[in-house]
């Protein structure tokens, strides 16, 4: 009895400094329910609430942080995983799946635009990558016939040498290729996300006197469909 009297005064004084409860439990080894009982009345300053209160939020943000490492060590080895169940390609897998990419993503010939060019347009940089080591290696397009044309939000303009950069790297082209360039109005109040320093617009990657291999291209899409 006379313990739990030295206890309970213990746990008064703590909490009269503005020791938090679990700090409390660390020095008074008793239930919970025993302490809150006994503090229930103790008030604190604004100092002392202050305290607690910024002590619990860096509890939370320290508990983000250890949720956000996690998540990402585990994304690392899942993305590990991946690459390896993927392998090499074969000329055949990159020869239909450049054609899928350019199923979803490319300009098609119709009834009132017949002579169509390939055109295809992405803000992705390694669809842009593996898009155009499928027209050079497979498809057996000329260097020379590809253009490129970058739309970009206009208030990149003061970016252009980072944006023509950033897309000769990913393309394997020179800098010299990327001079075509059309700006989108950018609106003040927007809801886009691809706004930042990672923000390089879209390209669209032509090829030249390409209407026959547009219609080539429409044939292999139609033989992934009945195949």
């Amino acid at each position: 009895m006379e313990n739990k009297i030295l206890q309970k005064e213990n746990a008064l004084t703590l909490r009269k400094q503005g020791l938090s409860y679990s700090e409390i439990l660390q020095k008074v080894p008793v239930a919970k329910s025993t302490l809150s009982n006994w503090l229930h009345s103790v008030g604190l300053s604004k100092h002392q609430k202050q305290r607690l209160t910024d002590k619990k939020l860096l509890s939370a943000l320290r508990g983000a942080q250890s949720k956000k490492d996690k998540r990402i060590a585990l994304t690392k080895k899942i993305h590990s995983e991946a690459i390896s169940e993927i392998g090499r390609l074969s000329k055949r897998e990159l020869w239909l799946i450049g054609a899928a990419l350019y199923w979803a993503e490319g300009s098609k010939e119709k009834n009132n635009s017949v002579g169509t060019g390939v055109n295809f347009s992405n803000s992705d940089s390694h669809m842009i990558r593996l898009f155009v080591r499928w027209l050079l290696d497979i498809c057996c397009i000329e260097r020379e016939r590809i253009h490129f044309e970058i739309y970009i939000h206009e208030n990149n303009k003061h970016r252009l040498d980072e944006v023509r950069r950033h897309w000769a790297l990913s393309t394997g082209f020179s800098a010299d290729y990327f001079k075509q360039i059309y700006f989108k109005r950018n609106k003040i109040r927007t809801k886009r996300k691809n706004i930042g320093a990672l923000y390089f617009g879209v390209l669209r990657v032509k090829v030249n006197a390409s209407s026959t291999l547009n219609r080539r291209i429409a044939g292999w899409v139609r033989g992934i469909c009945e195949n």
